[in-house]
């Protein structure tokens, strides 16, 4: 019965379900598995998984995982990134509109929207097929502070403290629903996305070449956006490695 369904992005089937809408929430369940964190009042912490498809492949030269949206908002991607950049692309120019229009930077939660309803769009009109990607937005406003939000291909998003999409996106929310505080300290909130993305990974060992981790901070009134060098990376790796090593004593 359920075939009758498969092909069309705009027909329910009898039970209520979109299923091209289901199929693409699954290719994201096979992603790189990202992380987003929410800490408090000091900034938000973004980590995905980098999958090395090949060791002849160069390294890009920049950002694989995390985009810069506008000078306040970033954006972490599980999914197509060829779907994903489409995206982007129209959240950047949306938010540079906004620039234009009214001389100041579009609410985080506003921009999140534009890119919902673009995503929601795709699975009501024939001929279409859903974006096969799902997003953690991440950004500072003067109306919320620090948010964070997550959204599927089918253009619904929420607000959150800590959430995990991708791979095993289960188990890291598990994880961080045991360990995550309110407030906590940026260097506790890089240690928890590190030692979630370790539970997560296909890896049995992990690695700052498998991993990036991005930092959203406000410093003397501006937003900083930094994506940590593999240096810094493998820094807070041993940290966490040390941690490990501590608990499996006692």
């Amino acid at each position: 019965m359920a075939r009758r369904y498969d092909s069309s992005t705009t027909t329910f089937s009898p039970e209520g379900r979109l299923h091209q809408v289901e199929y693409a929430i699954e290719a994201i369940n096979n992603a790189g598995t990202c992380v987003g964190i929410l800490a408090g009042d000091n900034g938000i912490v973004l980590a995905a998984e980098r999958k090395t498809v090949s060791k002849l492949l160069a390294p890009s030269k920049t950002s694989e995982k995390t985009y810069k949206l506008d000078d306040a908002t970033s954006c972490v991607v599980a999914g197509l990134t060829a779907d994903a950049n489409i995206l982007i692309n129209q959240a950047r120019l949306a938010a540079q509109r906004y620039l234009y229009q009214y001389q100041e930077a579009m609410p985080v939660e506003q921009l999140v929207q534009r890119v919902c309803n673009m995503k929601q769009a795709y699975t009501q009109f024939g001929g279409l097929r859903p974006f096969g990607v799902a997003f953690l937005f991440a950004g500072w406003d003067a109306h919320h502070g620090f948010q964070l939000y997550q959204s599927d291909p089918s253009g619904n998003y929420g607000g959150w403290k800590a959430t995990a999409i991708g791979a095993n996106n289960q188990a890291g929310k598990s994880l961080l629903k045991n360990d995550y505080a309110e407030n906590m300290s940026m260097e506790d909130a890089l240690q928890l996305a590190v030692k979630v993305l370790t539970k997560t990974m296909d890896s049995t060992a992990p690695s700052a070449d498998k991993m990036e981790l991005t930092t959203i901070q406000r410093v003397n009134d501006k937003v900083v956006y930094k994506v940590l060098d593999d240096a810094e990376v493998t820094r807070v790796l041993k940290l966490v490695e040390s941690q490990k090593s501590t608990e499996g004593d006692v």
